[in-house]
Order: C-alpha cells, then structure tokens, then sequence
C-alpha cells in the first residue's frame, strides 16, 4: 500500500481479528457457546419477515421501540430504570466506542485507560486520531486508585476507558474508582460491561452511578450474554446530553431494519438467556479452581473467560492445544493465555488437552 496516500499512521498496520480457525473447539474469542433456542430461532424468523414487508423503506433511525426494551432489560438485570432516550444502541458495543471518541476524542485530545485492556481501544483512539495513554495495572491486575488518580492528574484525559469486567484478565472495576475517576476529570468516564451478566454476585454494575454522575456512560453488548455475536448489537446507557451527543456522530439509518427486529426478539427471551449464563458461570468457577489444583494462575474473573499462566514459552503450549483441535487465544501480557468458557464437552476437551501439553495425568 506504499503508493496508496493513506494516513502515515496506518502504514504497515494488519487488520485487527482473532484467528478463525476450523478445528473441533473453539474457545478463543469469548463466544456463547450455546446457540439460540429453537423457539428464539423460530420467533426471530418472524420477525424477519415482518421486517421484509417494509425493506423497500429506511429502517427507524431512532430504534426507540428497541432502546425501550434495552432500558427494560436494564431495569430487571441490574434495577436501574432509565427512559429510552437514555439508552442508545450501535452495531455492536466497537460502534459505541468508536462513537464515543468521534463525539469527545479527536485530534488534540487524549483517551485514558489502564493496561493490559482490550486490545481495540487503541485502534479506536488511532481511527479517530485520539492519542491513546495507558498507565500500569498491579501484578493482580487490578487498578490502584492512586495510581490511576495520579494518570488523570498527569494526562488531563478527555475520555477515561474501564473495562470491567476487564479483556483480557476478567477483572471487576469498583465503584468507588468509579466515582473517585469521574470526579477527578472533566471528561468522560466509559465503563465497558461487555462481560456484566457474568459477573459474581457481590460484583455491582456502574448502572447503578448513572443518576449521579452526568459524565459517566456503560456500555453493554448482546454478543456474550445473549448469544447474539452474529447480529452485531451493543448499547450504552448515560445522561440525555451523552446520548444526544453521540446521535450527532452515528451514521444515518446505521442499524438495519433485521438487526432492531431480532435484537427486540431476544431481549423478549431474556429469561430463558439469563440459565445459560448461570451454567457459565458455574463452569468458569469449576474451572478456575481446576487450574489451580494443576499450579497454574488464575486471575480472579467476573466475566466469560480466565486468563491463566505462567508459561515460559505460551506459544508452544497455545500451539499444542491447536495441534490437538483445541483453539485458545495467546493475549495479554507474556506468559498468560486465555481461554472462553465452552459448553461440558469442550471445557473437558480444552483439560485434556492442556494436561497433555503440559504432560501431566488428571
């Protein structure tokens, strides 16, 4: 692309992605691996062909019927009520994020968050010409809210990223962070939930901030919880002013007619969702102390995946589950690997596979 004029910051760069691999377990990219129910699968049908009756018009710009039943769901999962317009919904929570440093990053200004994170936050901030700064994490991967008083004090942020739980690590945000962050700054704070519903009881949601602190915005996504990656939905909760502001960025008509009408169709199956995420749940807790009976580290984790270690080479103990059709993720810092919570049977074939690379016995 040397000949191409593109931006002097995008020279050289490899499209982000996990590797897509066709082999028998794929535990890599923190995927539901539970489908949709027959009866979801069948009323989203439906709804699809309601939505064809009218494909020939632009579809709802506004998704209010939609927003209306994210906020209800808001309320039963975490009892926060908030009115439609406080809930604003984007292909996916990467939309979101890429709106929000389109509406208050930008050239001049600087994003904030706290390493290691989710590795897209940093293109976010390179695509819209943000600069992007890190400060540490401590060794157990949480946040030292002294350290990350000091990072504000130093960087002056116009946005603050928290992923909690956080990607890669698993890790829980608390909310006086929360609260000490937005105080500190006269920017944004962004709390990524994108892995809430798995969270473990005594961790609380930031939703519960939001009436309180007008700067604060909680991003959420269908794609974990709800089995919905392939439909692309996330949202965001926050003041009227934060929502209005990010429909001045988003692209006309930018959720399709389907997208709204099968996203409205599982959030009406919440219920019958929220078990699956219950026997995750259960399965990532079997699991973390499995891992630990074979002496390696877990970190503590509220969401959908564990990070585990330490490998003196974890590319060849990641290359090893590969060669025995097991697909894990070689992320975060040196020696860990991370691994999604699968179904029974891939949870059992991801131990025997590791117990083989490693060349232990159960």
């Amino acid at each position: 692309m040397s000949e191409l004029p593109i931006r002097d910051e995008l020279r050289g760069i490899e499209p982000y992605g996990a590797p897509q691999l066709d082999v028998p377990v794929l535990l890599n990219v923190n995927e539901n691996p539970y489908p949709p129910s027959e009866s979801l699968a069948s009323d989203a049908a439906k709804a699809v062909a309601d939505a064809m009756a009218g494909m020939n018009r632009y579809p709802d710009r506004e998704a209010l019927d939609l927003r209306a039943d994210l906020a209800a769901y808001l309320a039963g999962e975490s009892g926060v009520s908030l009115p439609a317009e406080q809930v604003w919904a984007a292909n996916g929570s990467n939309e979101i994020m890429l709106q929000v440093l389109q509406a208050f990053g930008g050239p001049g200004r600087t994003a904030l968050s706290f390493a290691p994170t989710y590795s897209m936050y940093p293109e976010y901030a390179r695509n819209t010409s943000t600069t992007w700064i890190t400060a540490p994490r401590r060794d157990d991967f949480t946040i030292d809210p002294d350290d990350a008083l000091a990072a504000v004090a130093e960087h002056r942020p116009h946005v603050v990223f928290l992923a909690s739980p956080n990607n890669p690590t698993g890790t829980a945000v608390s909310l006086d962070l929360v609260r000490a962050l937005h105080e500190a700054t006269d920017g944004i704070v962004v709390v990524d939930e994108a892995y809430a519903e798995f969270r473990r009881e005594q961790t609380p949601s930031a939703l519960t901030l939001l009436a309180d602190h007008p700067r604060l915005l909680v991003t959420r996504t269908m794609s974990k919880a709800f089995a919905f990656a392939g439909a692309r939905l996330g949202y965001v909760a926050a003041s009227r002013g934060v929502i209005d502001t990010l429909r001045i960025v988003r692209l006309p008509y930018h959720l399709s007619a389907v997208t709204q009408a099968v996203a409205r169709v599982a959030l009406a199956h919440s219920a019958e969702l929220q078990e699956r995420v219950e026997q995750l749940r259960t399965t990532r807790d079997e699991l973390a102390v499995w891992l630990r009976t074979h002496d390696l580290q877990v970190a503590d984790s509220d969401a959908n995946f564990l990070l585990f270690g330490m490998f003196t080479d974890r590319h060849a103990v990641w290359q090893g589950l590969l060669d025995r059709g097991v697909l894990i993720r070689e992320t975060g810092p040196d020696g860990w690997l991370r691994v999604s919570v699968g179904t029974e049977e891939e949870t059992e074939a991801f131990k025997t596979a590791l117990l083989d690379v490693l060349g232990r016995t159960a």
